[in-house]
């Protein structure tokens, strides 16, 4: 086969994406260029790699064969890179993914551990959805995770090799309210209370869950704002334009006019944060993340 380091970076993205057009928004490139990359794909691997469905593109067998060694492929070229930059740039390059409130909870603290210890590491961190972490684990854009699950807690995804999960932590979920209004001054709102509030929620669309609403609310929730951005939808909590959930471990952070009420009425949410990663033995770099990360449990 003659394929080129483009056209495996291509089926990397398009794996962790699930789109044509995602992957060439974040690789730069045309919707276009990315068809005619993967349709030579195709015919070099003499396979079907891609499998075209309503809900975007997935990789068969095939593809995720070539993925796995594209991986591979990919890193070393990355290496060789690294390696040829200089004695200076000799650092390893960790990236971590985290799903968006352990940027505000977690990912400060971990960082500071890391730096303290003078290691060698180069640690990026990109954010996302628990789901888009996977894909991105599953196409080596990302070398460990922070993911959550809820209940009843089933495996990440079906896919084979199975990942490398190890807890971290549980956190119960709360709701984020004005702390004036009709929710002021209290600990705790039964959940029918919140039937009819104004949500803010985080858009949502396929696989990707809903995030922002109670997930025992009895009824349809009526949402007035979405936003996938923590900041905003704090902020719009606190000026009193709805409520929305927060993990208790973000309670010390919630900005002046936000309050953590526990709900009862309903089972408690119990969030598990975990840490994914590939089988097999992990790197040096990658281990000292997985120490940071367990240590500020």
């Amino acid at each position: 086969m003659d394929i080129s380091s483009t056209a495996l970076r291509v089926l990397r993205q398009v794996a962790e994406s699930g789109s044509f057009t995602a992957a060439a928004s974040l690789l730069g490139y045309t919707q276009s260029a990315v068809s005619r990359q993967a349709a030579a794909l195709e015919r070099s691997a003499g396979a079907t790699l891609f499998e075209r469905r309503p809900d975007g593109v997935r990789l068969t067998p095939a593809g995720l064969t070539l993925l796995r060694h594209a991986r591979t492929i990919l890193d070393s070229v990355a290496a060789a890179e690294h390696e040829l930059a200089g004695p200076a740039a000799r650092t390893e390059l960790v990236r971590l993914g985290v799903f968006p409130a352990a940027g505000a909870v977690i990912l400060p603290e971990v960082l500071s551990r890391l730096a303290a210890t003078g290691s060698h590491l180069a640690v990026t961190t990109r954010e996302g959805t628990t789901p888009g972490l996977i894909r991105a684990l599953r196409a080596g854009s990302v070398d460990v995770a922070l993911l959550t699950s809820r209940p009843p807690h089933r495996p990440s995804d079906g896919e084979s090799p199975r990942l490398h999960i190890e807890p971290v932590e549980e956190t119960e979920l709360l709701v984020g309210v004005p702390g004036t209004g009709s929710f002021a001054g209290r600990t705790a709102v039964h959940v029918d209370e919140l039937l009819d509030a104004p949500w803010i929620a985080t858009p949502s669309s396929g696989e990707e869950p809903l995030l922002g609403v109670w997930p025992g609310l009895p009824g349809r929730p009526r949402i007035v704002h979405t936003t996938g951005d923590w900041l905003t939808k704090l902020q719009l909590v606190g000026g009193g334009f709805g409520v929305t959930t927060v993990p208790s471990r973000m309670s010390p952070l919630l900005p002046q006019g936000v309050s953590p009420l526990r709900v009862e009425g309903a089972p408690a949410e119990v969030r598990r944060i975990l840490l994914a990663r590939l089988p097999g033995r992990p790197s040096p770099g990658v281990a000292a993340v997985i120490d940071a990360v367990t240590s500020t449990a």
